[in-house]
């Protein structure tokens, strides 16, 4: 899921997993796809906030080393992997 965050540009992602995960990253186009780790919170859901100008962004979560959509986020784009990106609109 992406919520925007406090500040004007910022942006957070978070995860839930279905069941146990040790480790969630977030990876996207904002970041040149190379993983970034979040930060387990108390409600066992993991979050990271990042600054984002304004555009289109595709993005995964990678659970465990399992690249996964965003469930929350109907937005997606197809990928030359055959799997799908989920895609936000920055403002």
């Amino acid at each position: 899921m992406v919520t925007k965050g406090k500040k004007r540009g910022e942006y957070r992602f978070t995860y839930k997993p279905d069941g146990s995960v040790k480790k969630v990253a977030l990876a996207g186009s904002f970041n040149q796809w190379k993983p970034q780790s979040m930060i387990r919170q108390k409600s066992g859901e993991f979050a990271l906030t990042l600054p984002l100008t304004a555009g289109y962004y595709e993005y995964k979560f990678i659970a465990d080393g399992n690249w996964v959509q965003d469930s929350q986020n109907g937005a997606y784009a197809f990928n030359p992997y055959g799997t799908v990106n989920s895609v936000l609109k920055a403002d």
